[in-house]
């Protein structure tokens, strides 16, 4: 099978395609540059591609071409802008990104006559936060109050209408929380922030460490993503469907420091941020019964694994051994549970 991915060279496309590629498929992706230190550079995955191709989701026609070009059998939109507080720095290209970009792949899609399956990535934020307590489901209302949530659940909405208004191939929407994994250098990201400090030998700061999230390993949502695909191809799923952790598994920001600093090996795990800082939702949970029960999706990881794999993978990296060594010893323990 020919996977198309969009944003192959970020930290979850990464991850993706070094499963898509152990299992197997062949992987092509359209992206925009790498981030320096990413797993993607740091890993030099490029070889891993059949086609390995730089351009903005924004720039229809290429992306058209490329689609065409490439001739994929499943395609996976993970290309976005992924940052909360970016999204105050650049609400324009954060809007154009994740709501156009979205619109932009789903027509190129579009003009592939063979194409299986398509999943639309999205997230946990696409949720109107109502302060519940319990998790989301996937029939809840939409909504976001920062520009990234607003705009990724306009992304959702858009791709709901796309897929009742034209004809396309069988398409799914895949809704996930807070991700953690080696390779992620995204700024603003709880786990490159304290990865950072510790190597600097500074003191993690934490600008919100009761908020709560769904946390969860790239590995056991990105499974999520490929199980759904699988049902998607054989006619067995549709429509918006959430991947995260058991509801006891949803943990504060200062758990995951508390379980990294040990790991890692500090003295002193976290201290509080005091600073003035963009409005972000406090508390945010998935209900993932949906992927659980017709699916039969779970993670094989639990918090404290998913934090400790993570931590390791640094540690290692830190230490002298090779980023793409260590992914695939991820990938391969992982498939094996």
């Amino acid at each position: 099978m020919h996977f198309l991915i969009t944003g192959h060279t970020g930290f979850k496309g990464a991850w993706l395609s070094l499963i898509l590629r152990n299992r197997g498929h062949l992987v092509s992706g359209i992206s925009l540059e790498p981030e320096a230190g990413s797993l993607f550079a740091r890993a030099t995955m490029g070889e891993f591609f059949e086609s390995d191709i730089r351009c903005d989701v924004r720039e229809a026609t290429r992306l058209t071409s490329h689609f065409k070009e490439i001739n994929p059998d499943v395609v996976i939109h993970l290309a976005a802008q992924a940052l909360v507080r970016e999204s105050y720095r650049s609400p324009e290209d954060t809007f154009e990104t994740n709501v156009m970009g979205t619109i932009n792949v789903l027509k190129a899609s579009r003009q592939i006559s063979d194409l299986k399956a398509q999943l639309i990535i999205t997230t946990d934020k696409v949720y109107k936060n109502i302060g519940k307590t319990s998790g989301y489901v996937e029939t809840e209302a939409l909504g976001g109050q920062d520009p990234y949530s607003a705009s990724k659940a306009m992304a959702d909405i858009a791709t709901q209408s796309w897929l009742s208004s034209f004809e396309n191939a069988p398409t799914a929407i895949a809704r996930a929380g807070n991700v953690v994994g080696g390779g992620d250098v995204c700024a603003d990201r709880l786990i490159p922030d304290l990865i950072h400090s510790y190597s600097s030998g500074l003191t993690p700061k934490l600008r919100a460490p009761n908020s709560v999230r769904p946390w969860q390993h790239v590995l056991d949502c990105l499974n999520g993503y490929l199980m759904l695909v699988d049902a998607v191809i054989q006619d067995k799923a549709a429509g918006a469907w959430n991947f995260g952790p058991d509801e006891n598994q949803s943990k504060t920001v200062a758990d995951v420091a508390n379980i990294a600093g040990g790991v890692w090996g500090v003295e002193k795990n976290w201290e509080n941020d005091l600073g003035n800082h963009p409005h972000e939702a406090s508390m945010l949970m998935l209900n993932s019964n949906k992927a659980r029960a017709e699916l039969g999706w779970s993670d094989k990881l639990t918090f404290e694994e998913s934090v400790k794999w993570t931590i390791d993978w640094y540690k290692n990296v830190n230490a002298g051994s090779d980023p793409l060594e260590e992914t695939l010893k991820n990938i391969r323990d992982f498939e094996s549970k």
